[in-house]
């Protein structure tokens, strides 16, 4: 029996239809673009130019700076203006590259150039996908040259295209699924080419019946490719939620998907794959949905990266008149982070900009009571987790049983227990923080040892 779905999960309003069939159109900015050093996980990128110097688009303008590390590349032509500190999207201050862009867009010479994936070894591959600076596009910002060079590659039984996009509002996976459903499908046996034990998989939820038809042809006489159609839940495209409906692995202890048989990655990704190794063409543009009921003109652009989320704002007609911005949510309502300064730039993860006219979060927060003890967190957890006990053990500065006894890291951070809380309990919030302040301890506890060789 094929699964559609996987244990837990709930259905919040979709909000797709403002711009699901919205196809996607190139945006070019107008002003200077700013390119944070670090758009990745991992160590931060090291800067290659310096002020004044000339760029074109495609070109490495920062270097990936360790193993878990990524290049930046630029997205427009022009020259340096500065290497400085600049606000970015988390609301954070860091290093950026400042470029004075002059509107042309002059690529770099050999930018496009076709090259057959049978003639490249799977060591020029992995090359050209690290050179091209290409991380997770789902949200994570992993390398992906590193998520693709396992251990063991013979161990890899499925390679999963993760084009489930159950976040609320987004749509641009959805629209690239129905336009360059080839070029995905070219990106998967590029990938399929490093695991030849692998079977590719492509998941989608039922609720994009264009994306699924586009996919199938596409894959049509693929005799390792098949499209998986997924009921339409969230989050249905979280990680190990896949794993398990195409897998059928359940694996809720700290393990990665590649010690399951497993490669994830996003749509985009893929795409991102496809071409950089068959055309050389670095990730300096990706799919982004602009949304929400505060926007005149919600759409799905392709956006060069460094570009400032206020530009994109104006090209989507701006707030509607007579409406008034409550909150901006980098991203969906569900994974994503509100922000405060919409004067920054996109970045490579950077898939949705959502704008709303009332701020949920802030009615929750007025009307919210004591824990119930209801037992629906833990009935919608994904993973298997118990929230109830995880709150509880945080609020008594517990950091110990959270981690060690009640699994707290391997939180997903969904937000599917917040969203069914009828108590309106900052579930995920408060793991958030739980999380953060057991890696800040490991951190601090490394440096001692560290310092104590």
């Amino acid at each position: 029996m094929v699964k559609d779905t996987f244990r837990g999960g709930v259905h919040p309003r979709e909000h797709k239809s403002l711009s699901k069939e919205v196809p996607l159109r190139v945006y070019d900015a107008k002003g200077d673009m700013i390119f944070p050093l670090s758009q990745h996980i991992g160590k931060p990128a090291r800067p290659i130019v310096k002020k004044n110097d000339p760029v074109l688009v495609g070109q490495v303008i920062a270097e990936a700076d360790g193993f878990v590390s990524a290049n930046i590349i630029c997205s427009c032509s022009g020259k340096v203006k500065a290497i400085e500190k600049r606000r970015i999207i988390s609301g954070a201050l860091a290093d950026c590259i400042v470029v004075e862009n002059d509107g042309q867009f002059t690529p770099m010479e050999g930018f496009g150039t076709r090259e057959e994936p049978a003639s490249l070894t799977n060591e020029e591959i992995l090359a050209r996908i690290k050179a091209a600076g290409i991380v997770g596009m789902g949200g994570a910002g992993f390398p992906t040259h590193v998520k693709l060079a396992p251990k063991n590659a013979l161990d890899i039984e499925y390679v999963i295209v993760n084009g489930a996009e159950c976040e609320p509002y987004l749509t641009c996976d959805d629209q690239l699924m129905r336009l360059k459903a080839d070029e995905i499908v070219e990106g998967l046996e590029v990938v399929l080419k490093l695991f030849p034990a692998a079977e590719g998989v492509i998941a989608i939820e039922k609720n994009k019946k264009a994306a699924i038809a586009a996919m199938e042809k596409a894959v049509e006489g693929k005799r390792k490719i098949r499209v998986h159609a997924l009921k339409t839940k969230y989050p249905q495209g979280g990680e190990k939620s896949l794993i398990r409906v195409i897998a059928g692995i359940d694996f809720p202890r700290a393990m990665l998907p590649a010690e399951v048989g497993c490669i994830v990655i996003n749509a985009g990704t893929t795409y991102a794959i496809q071409r950089a190794v068959l055309y050389k063409e670095p990730l300096y543009m990706r799919g982004m949905t602009i949304t929400g009921d505060a926007i005149k003109e919600p759409g799905n652009y392709f956006v060069r990266t460094g570009t400032l989320l206020s530009e994109i704002i104006e090209e989507a007609g701006g707030i509607k008149e007579g409406v008034t911005l409550k909150k901006a949510l980098a991203g969906g309502p569900m994974m994503g982070f509100a922000i405060s300064n919409l004067d920054v730039p996109t970045q490579k993860v950077t898939n949705g900009l959502t704008l709303l006219a009332e701020d949920d979060a802030e009615k929750a927060e007025n009307t919210m009571t004591a824990c119930l003890h209801c037992g629906r967190c833990t009935t919608v957890c994904p993973v298997g987790l118990m929230p109830q006990m995880m709150a509880e053990a945080y609020e008594f500065n517990n950091l110990e049983r959270y981690e060690k006894t009640l699994y707290g890291l391997e939180c997903v951070e969904c937000g599917s227990c917040t969203y069914i809380c009828p108590s309106k309990r900052p579930l995920m919030q408060t793991f958030k923080r739980a999380k953060g302040e057991i890696m800040q301890k490991k951190r601090e506890e490394a440096a001692k040892a560290g310092g104590a060789k």
